[in-house]
């Protein structure tokens, strides 16, 4: 291993081929000139009233009503937050304290799934820990999609909110979030007409995390028929440090950040009119940019695991027909996933093991853990996964020089 270390330190001042897009993207040069305008230009508070913060509370409007139409929502609709782990806990710990105000007297019931980011478990553990809220965790099956009939079986007259992932950040699967949306629609129907309904019959609400969905699935929010909807600049080619979440009814929300009152009183904090404009380009471009994308990386990513599973120590995880068009994750037999990173950036090549977010954890992934209960494995497994992601800048070259160094590695 100690040749592989060594190797790294050697390719640091070499330009790596980055596959590695589920973490993070780069920043759009386009998306960077938009906010080097704001910032040398518009740099106002939008609170104030002299035209510098006029001309700034026009760029964060303009920017709200814009996004707005890209997902079929209204401005009142599109709350700015620092990023979708922010959007996160504002939807589901705003969700509930706004219940718990007005029903002190009922434990409130969430669902959620077994293989969701950690920004949505750990809220649930959290709320779990206090005793404000009660969790079913949805189980998925062998390709890792959500057992829908699991998901009926847990809903409740108590039930508030049901929160499953658009599309898996490390194994890719897009889940089926139209058959959610109706199944939830279906029981409040139902609810309603046998008088069975012990809380407002516009519970369950339904949020989905669609961070890593937005360059490659359809985010209108009347198809999907989605309450709530989280999105990331971070991996749209836009900004880091900003975010947005979709409310379609803010009445069934409370602050859980205080301070200056903005954004509609959900989250107090002056808004960053540079961040709030790169992100508005950034999600205008991947909406231009989706059709085509998804075409030219469906093609490419179904190369790459043609190839790879010409070895049979390979197996490929996750749904192939319902998946990302960027997204291979593999499991070797015989090869931990770290180990596989390693090797593979020695040699130009940026890949993960497992989500950004637990990549100081030496905890097996959550998500794999979850794939493989459902095809029998109870123990964990000493091979990790391995993540590749394309991206704008993935080219077939890249991934033909990805498959001769990974196959030299593995041999």
């Amino acid at each position: 291993m100690f040749f592989y270390f060594k190797k790294l330190i050697q390719s640091v001042c070499q330009k790596d081929v980055y596959l590695d897009h589920a973490s993070t993207t780069p920043i759009d040069n386009r998306v960077l000139s938009v906010m080097n305008n704001v910032i040398k230009n518009t740099y106002g508070n939008q609170g104030g009233m002299y035209p510098l913060a006029i001309a700034t509370k026009k760029i964060i409007s303009d920017a709200r009503r814009n996004i707005g139409v890209l997902i079929g929502a209204t401005v009142d609709q599109v709350l700015f937050t620092r990023g979708g782990t922010e959007s996160n806990n504002i939807a589901l710990l705003g969700v509930v304290e706004h219940f718990k105000k007005n029903n002190p007297n009922i434990i409130p019931h969430i669902i959620t799934s077994l293989i969701e980011h950690d920004s949505i478990l750990e809220i649930c553990g959290h709320l779990e820990h206090l005793k404000q809220a009660e969790v079913s965790y949805i189980p998925c099956d062998q390709n890792g999609i959500i057992d829908i009939s699991e998901l009926k079986k847990a809903l409740r007259p108590n039930t508030i909110l049901v929160t499953v992932m658009y599309a898996n950040n490390e194994i890719g699967t897009i889940q089926p979030i139209r058959d959610i949306t109706k199944l939830v629609r279906w029981y409040k129907k139902q609810l309603k007409e046998n008088n069975t309904a012990i809380i407002d019959t516009a519970y369950p609400l339904v949020h989905t995390d669609a961070i890593q969905a937005v360059n490659y699935c359809d985010i209108n929010i009347l198809r999907l028929g989605v309450d709530m909807m989280t999105l990331s600049g971070s991996k749209i080619y836009g900004p880091k440090s900003v975010g947005a979440l979709f409310i379609k009814n803010k009445a069934f929300i409370n602050p859980v950040m205080f301070g200056g009152g903005q954004e509609f009183g959900l989250r107090s904090g002056t808004e960053d009119s540079a961040m709030i404009a790169g992100f508005e380009k950034a999600l205008q471009i991947s909406q231009e940019q989706k059709q085509v994308e998804s075409t030219r990386l469906t093609i490419l990513r179904d190369e790459l695991i043609d190839e790879l599973l010409k070895d049979s120590r390979i197996t490929v995880n996750g749904s192939k027909e319902h998946r990302l068009p960027n997204n291979i994750n593999i499991t070797v037999k015989d090869f931990s996933g770290e180990s596989l990173v390693i090797r593979l950036a020695a040699t130009g090549f940026a890949v993960s093991s497992k989500s950004a977010c637990q990549s100081d954890s030496d905890e097996e992934s959550h998500v794999i853990a979850a794939l493989r209960a459902a095809q029998g494995i109870s123990s964990k497994s000493e091979e990790g996964s391995l993540r590749i992601t394309f991206g704008r800048s993935t080219t077939r070259k890249d991934v033909r020089n990805f498959i001769k160094a990974f196959t030299k590695i593995t041999k």
